[in-house]
């Protein structure tokens, strides 16, 4: 573990946000499905770093009932899942960026997922890759605009200027995916918050 590493979990321990770090996305894995209870509810957010887990099956195996609206067959479906995660026992979601000082920094084209990390679940689980790590506030807001927002609308295959140029031109796209902004400093008072840093490079 680097001196990086160390600040940011005395960072969040300050802010009262219990953090826990892991070398891999396999321990990664391993450490998530430690937290969730069998037969429980478990919600996950639109995440590229949770889907990289390949843990969607092994919560299945513990007899999980799992609500991931990227399964949904179509908008009216998606939006009854994305309703469900918000009120699950558990729910699984990365960060676009985080600050060395232990801010978490998102970015939502619809909001389910920032509204359900902060309200909703009884317990909400962060993994991020190092990646996500920035040096300041500043320096966060700047990778979801120019990193996380650009790489997930080619994911998307949505037509943004950023998903063309890969940074942010505060566009007026219909398909716009930077519409809600939330910046958790501290642990939201009626969530059970743990952030996870796992030490490669994950998701977006």
């Amino acid at each position: 573990m680097n001196d990086q590493i160390k600040k940011l979990l005395a960072a969040f321990s300050k802010r009262k946000i219990p953090c826990s770090y892991v070398k891999n996305r396999g321990e990664a894995a391993k450490w998530v499905l430690s937290h969730i209870q069998p037969h429980s509810t478990v919600g996950i957010g639109g995440s590229e770093t949770i889907n990289e887990l390949k843990i969607e099956l092994l919560l299945k195996e513990k007899g999980c009932t799992v609500y991931w609206h990227w399964h949904a067959k179509n908008p009216e479906e998606a939006a009854v899942i994305r309703h469900k995660a918000m009120n699950a026992d558990t729910y699984l979601c990365s960060s676009n960026a985080i600050s060395e000082d232990g801010r978490l920094v998102n970015i939502d084209g619809t909001g389910n997922r920032v509204a359900s990390m902060v309200f909703g679940p009884k317990k909400v689980l962060v993994v991020a890759g190092i990646n996500k790590i920035a040096e300041n506030l500043d320096a966060a807001l700047q990778r979801v605009k120019d990193v996380a927002c650009p790489l997930n609308a080619r994911r998307l295959g949505l037509n943004t200027p950023c998903a063309k140029t890969g940074k942010c031109h505060d566009c007026n796209s219909p398909h716009r995916i930077c519409n809600v902004t939330t910046i958790i400093e501290g642990k939201p008072s009626g969530v059970d918050m743990h952030v996870l840093i796992v030490g490669e490079n994950m998701g977006f």
